[in-house]
């Protein structure tokens, strides 16, 4: 019932916007086709006596019909039908070439006392047409008309000029000015709403920008301030393993700057020239290991499974996987044993890095609480979870399930749960 219903509406929504589309196309028809018959009979009742032609018609037509019938009977339909299915057809083009709408009314007006195409024409030149001037004169002249035709005293000229041309036409000027009103109102909307997202744009580029400087003046500051002295201690130590800290800490902290330009570069208006360093992927874990391992942290790294090319987001995404968790390992359990498992499945990669509880509590480190975070979010919007937690020898593990193709490749890992035993 409930896919039908949504059907339904679906049908329901294509055939609105297929007729709200055609809406000015519907309307001309209408407007051509409805009046046909009563403008027909009206063609044919008032031209007996009223209009130019007056009288003159029906005498022609009696006397054509004393000769031949045949010939009589084409000449009424040539007098009374084709003006009037004439006039419908110039309806049609009201919007586009109003000339021809407006010519005939006046004629059949004027000729034949028929006032429905001038009131057709009246009102849908005040809707469409701008030209306010150039209505007056062609009111005037159905004014005229409308004396000679239709005789009458003074107050019913007034009333008949009144009721049949001032009435359509006021009406048309209203419809008109009102259409023209709502197309300014949604272009103002569209306008406002350009110039909202502008300014929207302007200020997030802004803000971007007062990052960047931001970072540049406090973080990069601080970070080649370590470099540098890092430099000096490499130089001047005398103990072997204090020169080869002090090299590797110079060393890890010019990537950091490297990493860091890249960052302010994609953050500053001038993202054009911002640099465009490859991004690491699993082929530089190993130099991420060794980097911790020379810090004195024990790394036990494990892979199972087919070691196959993997696509570079997702590289990237195990990286930086594997990177997080190295980091909380070294800020919350220093020294304590880390390992490193990665497993290659068919649809998907999991990556687990669990450590060992620490040896003595150490002072606690800086923290932002955002890692763990955008850790998830990257998971996540790649296909994959992330889970983090206590295990219970009181060691921490990072689990992350990667996929490796479209989410239409779904395979359930056993034992999926990181807090399993042997996991």
């Amino acid at each position: 019932m409930n896919d039908r219903g949504r059907d339904f509406g679906a049908l329901w929504n294509r055939n609105r916007e297929w007729w709200w589309a055609r809406r000015l196309v519907i309307a001309d028809v209408l407007y051509a086709v409805l009046p046909l018959p009563f403008s027909g009979f009206l063609q044919f009742a008032a031209s007996i006596q009223l209009g130019l032609f007056g009288g003159l018609v029906p005498a022609l037509l009696a006397a054509l019909a004393n000769v031949n019938i045949a010939f009589a009977l084409v000449a009424g339909m040539v007098l009374y039908v084709v003006p009037v299915l004439f006039a419908g057809a110039t309806v049609l083009l009201r919007r586009s070439f109003p000339q021809w709408m407006l010519v005939t009314a006046l004629v059949l007006l004027l000729c034949f006392a028929n006032f429905v195409p001038a009131a057709i024409a009246l009102y849908s030149y005040s809707v469409y047409q701008a030209n306010r001037r150039l209505l007056v004169g062609w009111f005037a002249l159905y004014s005229l008309a409308m004396v000679l035709a239709y005789e009458a005293n003074v107050f019913g000229q007034v009333f008949l000029i009144g009721m049949l041309l001032v009435v359509p036409m006021t009406f048309g000027l209203w419809v008109g000015t009102r259409r023209q009103l709502i197309d300014r109102l949604h272009e103002r909307a569209e306008r406002l709403e350009r110039e909202q997202h502008m300014m929207a744009e302007r200020a997030i580029t802004a803000e971007r920008t007062r990052i960047a400087r931001e970072m540049h003046d406090v973080v990069a500051h601080r970070v080649s301030l370590m470099v540098l002295h890092a430099g000096g201690l490499e130089v001047s130590a005398q103990d072997p393993r204090t020169v080869e800290a002090a090299g590797l800490i110079r060393t890890t902290g010019r990537e950091a700057l490297t990493e860091l330009r890249g960052i302010l570069g994609v953050l500053r208006e001038d993202t054009a020239t911002a640099p465009t360093a490859p991004q690491p992927v699993l082929a530089d874990l190993d130099r991420l290991v060794e980097e911790w391992r020379a810090a004195g942290m024990p790394i036990r790294r494990e892979e199972t499974g087919q070691v196959r090319p993997l696509p570079t987001g997702v590289q990237r995404t195990a990286y930086r996987i594997v990177q997080e968790g190295l980091t909380n390992a070294a800020k919350h359990a220093p020294g304590a044993a880390v390992t490193l498992r990665l497993h290659y499945a068919a649809h998907q990669m999991e990556v687990e890095v669990a450590n060992a509880p620490a040896g003595a509590p150490a002072s606690p480190m800086p923290r932002s609480g955002f890692g763990l975070t955008g850790l998830h979010e990257r998971v996540v919007l790649s296909g994959g979870s992330l889970s983090a937690g206590a295990c219970p020898d009181g060691g921490w593990r990072l689990r992350a399930i990667v996929r490796t193709d479209s989410p239409s490749g779904t395979e359930e890992v056993p034992d999926g749960d990181p807090h399993a035993p042997g996991r």
